[in-house]
């Protein structure tokens, strides 16, 4: 593996300590694990995106309903 040096600031660095699982992880270790949760390897498929936009347009005319509604709604039928 070949290595390099960054510059961070200091509370950077703090921080990438408080998400060490254990004292002796290293830096490296901590930066590839919150890539792989940052980076989404497999894109959303067309039909997913057009779900979303649906949804978005739903929120934005107001059709939306709270838990309770449609817990009670469930009740009725």
């Amino acid at each position: 593996m070949a290595s390099t040096t960054i510059k961070i600031d200091t509370e950077l660095k703090d921080r990438l300590n408080t998400l060490k699982l254990h004292p002796r992880e290293s830096y490296n270790d901590v930066i590839e694990r919150l890539v792989a949760i940052a980076v989404d390897e497999e894109p959303l498929s067309q039909e997913t995106i057009r779900d979303l936009e649906r949804s978005l347009e739903d929120l934005k005319a107001g059709r939306v309903y709270t838990l309770d509604e449609v817990m009670a709604e469930l009740k009725e039928e």
